[in-house]
């Protein structure tokens, strides 16, 4: 019964994304009030602003899967089989691959914070630049490592049910 001490956790974390969905409809009608005012806007501003509500589509969609598959995998089962609103990589969730999943969310996310950093670089000092892709290296590294230690063990509980 201790895993149910888990729920308030998602349930927060369900909180969280409604944070993120409204932080997504303001940047939205900003853009929107922009471009329909007087004032010109760069294609740089405009894909900077573009890069922003992807950042927040790609955390959102990082939040479900943390939200979904940790409450199927570590509270309770969902019971969506033969559901049509099923996410197609549920049916075969685990730890690990919630894991290698989460991973590559981050790096996703991380791509678009460097891109974003790149497209500002001239405003950046050489320090910051390093740092940046230094940390996105190391989240590269980290989800290759990741995947590789779950391919393993998957390959291990394979051979140990046989």
């Amino acid at each position: 019964m201790s895993r149910w001490l888990q729920a308030p956790l998602y349930i927060g974390l369900i909180v969280a994304q409604a944070i993120y969905v409204w932080q997504f409809w303001v940047e939205l009608s900003q853009l929107l009030t922009t471009m329909f005012s007087i004032k010109h806007v760069s294609n740089t501003e405009l894909m900077l602003v573009v890069l922003g509500l992807i950042d927040v589509v790609m955390i959102s969609n990082l939040l479900v899967m943390v939200i979904v598959g940790g409450w199927e995998t570590f509270v309770s089962r969902l019971k969506l089989e033969a559901h049509p609103d099923q996410p197609e990589w549920l049916s075969h969730v685990n730890a690990g691959v919630l894991k290698v999943k989460l991973a590559t969310a981050i790096i996703g996310i991380s791509s678009i914070h460097l891109l974003k950093t790149f497209i500002n670089a001239s405003t950046l000092d050489e320090k910051t630049l390093l740092w940046q892709t230094v940390i996105h290296i190391s989240f590269v590294l980290s989800a290759i490592a990741i995947a590789y230690t779950e391919k393993l063990t998957s390959k291990v509980d394979t051979h140990n049910h046989q």
